[in-house]
């Protein structure tokens, strides 16, 4: 008697533990530990040692915010060009695919950080020229705008890879649907808006994901073409107060604490959308 009553009070139990998210393991992320462990490094060392971390850590709190900025403006933009270039990629328009495929290809090609160099040095001189040739005054007279050029620049080079992860998602969904359909009624782009681009998100965001937590660690590129991000205001605090250990060592956990929020954040995005095949 007493074995049947066992029984049944752990039937409930086995049956929570048939439902996809519902076990206590993918419920809870350990990986939140080492958030906090190094949230707890950060403020242990502000806390102990004020001079240099807690001034160092007011003094690049701007560089921060630019940080953010930059990268969560960057990303947004980098969905939409990924999404263009991926539908560029399989568009049956050979004008369309082969526009799709060489931006691909040559964006891929040259290195984040001479695209940057090129935005913010070269990109200017295009444009005065242009105002010479047309004689316009505000052309002419055009200054780059160091945090919209780092924008441009970030958004030109992950789109590209981006474009490869829209299009390999939409790949990898069966091509029946989109035949049902279309058989329905629906247009292509009735069909790629309600049923293929939807299945196809749930499938790339973790490739999606990698690539945020890539550009915001990218994004301390911009610190060469004048954007007073996180690595500028570090570099300029280090060269004013001569410690290179203290300042790039808290710089490294700021971005540590940072990527691996997103990366949790990331993490459970992808658990709640996830779906069994």
């Amino acid at each position: 008697m007493a074995d049947y009553e066992s029984s049944r009070s752990d039937a409930p139990n086995d049956a929570l533990k048939q439902i996809p998210g519902a076990e206590p393991a993918s419920r809870i992320d350990a990986m939140w530990w080492l958030v906090l462990g190094v949230i707890v490094l950060v403020v242990f060392l502000i806390v102990v040692f004020p001079d240099p971390y807690f001034n160092l850590v007011k003094f690049v709190t701007d560089g921060i915010v630019i940080t953010v900025t930059v990268t969560v403006g960057s990303f947004i933009f980098v969905l939409f060009a990924g999404l263009v270039g991926g539908l560029g990629r399989l568009a049956k328009n050979k004008i369309i695919n082969t526009i799709a495929t060489l931006y691909v290809e040559l964006i891929r090609g040259i290195p984040l950080l001479v695209q940057l160099i090129w935005w913010y040095f070269a990109f200017p001189v295009v444009i005065q020229g242009i105002g010479r040739a047309l004689k316009i005054d505000a052309l002419v007279s055009y200054q780059a705008n160091p945090i919209a050029m780092a924008i441009i620049g970030l958004v030109f080079c992950y789109g590209a890879y981006m474009s490869e992860i829209y299009r390999a998602g939409i790949q990898s969904i069966p091509k029946g649907q989109m035949e049902a359909a279309r058989s329905l009624g629906m247009t292509y782009f009735q069909a790629m808006r309600y049923v293929i681009l939807p299945q196809a998100i749930r499938v790339i965001l973790p490739p999606v994901g990698n690539e945020f937590i890539a550009l915001l660690k990218d994004s301390s590129l911009v610190s060469v073409v004048a954007v007073t991000d996180l690595t500028r205001r570090s570099r300029e605090y280090m060269s004013t107060h001569f410690n290179p250990i203290e300042v790039w060592t808290m710089a490294a956990l700021l971005y540590l604490i940072m990527t691996l929020l997103s990366a949790r954040v990331v993490n459970h995005i992808e658990r709640k959308t996830k779906f069994e095949r």
